[in-house]
């Protein structure tokens, strides 16, 4: 007989950030699809290499892609990668809304990226992440 407490079931914000950023992830993968697609068909191609472009897209998008899932899955190791992937966007955020002067797309982009950063540093995700090491969550008693 075990002295562990019973597994938590995987908390709504876990499955809401994982949703999110899988969201995000699959974005960046079409996007690197349509780069393709794009320089197969001769656009763009004296501004910038539009393989290399969506092999960035791939590479990271699929990462990001892969931790939404994981989280949706109830996998506490995507929660690292879409953490890191909020807190990289926040600038991205910003710039789109003050010297880009593309109000339209930061808000968009942030009503995704702070969302998933808030259900990310909740605290049932708290109290969910702590108890993979059988220890208490910040504040806890």
């Amino acid at each position: 007989m075990s002295d562990s407490p019973a597994p938590q079931p995987v908390p709504a914000t876990v499955r809401w950030a994982g949703g999110l950023v899988a969201f995000e992830g699959a974005v960046a993968v079409v996007v690197a699809v349509v780069l393709v697609i794009r320089g197969l068909l001769g656009h763009d191609q004296d501004a910038a290499n539009p393989y290399g472009t969506a092999a960035w897209f791939v590479i990271l998008g699929g990462a990001v892609l892969a931790a939404g899932l994981a989280l949706l899955w109830g996998r506490r190791w995507g929660r690292a990668i879409a953490v890191v992937a909020q807190l990289l966007l926040l600038p991205v955020v910003w710039a789109l809304l003050t010297d880009s002067h593309q109000p339209v797309l930061g808000v968009t982009f942030a009503v995704v990226v702070v969302p998933a950063l808030v259900c990310l540093f909740s605290a049932p995700t708290s109290r969910w992440m702590a108890q993979e090491y059988g220890g208490r969550a910040p504040g806890e008693q």
